[in-house]
């Protein structure tokens, strides 16, 4: 549980100020390794390693996107993410707001 978000890995579900949000698969997998990596840096290649595999030979841009979907969902006002940080060049966190 951090801040408003709440993340049930059991019960694979995650609410936002006691409201369910609906994830897709790789929305709900990268937000799960983001959430227990709290305040840590999670690199772009391990985003890609644990979400989509170490073979996965698409576009980088796709975790770019699954982002900006997560932010949308998740963040109170998406253009400044309180949540889900940006470091650029190296990667994505997850902080208390």
């Amino acid at each position: 549980e951090v801040g408003e978000i709440v993340l049930d890995l059991d019960a694979h579900i995650v609410t936002k100020g006691g409201q369910a949000v609906n994830l897709r698969q790789k929305e709900y997998e990268i937000l799960a390794l983001l959430m227990t990596h709290l305040s840590k840096v999670v690199t772009r290649e391990q985003l890609f390693d644990e979400v989509w595999g170490t073979d996965w030979l698409g576009d980088t841009r796709t975790l770019d996107v699954h982002i900006s979907w997560l932010r949308a969902k998740l963040e109170s006002d998406p253009a400044r993410p309180a949540y889900l940080q940006t470091v650029r060049g190296v990667g994505y966190r997850f902080v208390a707001p």
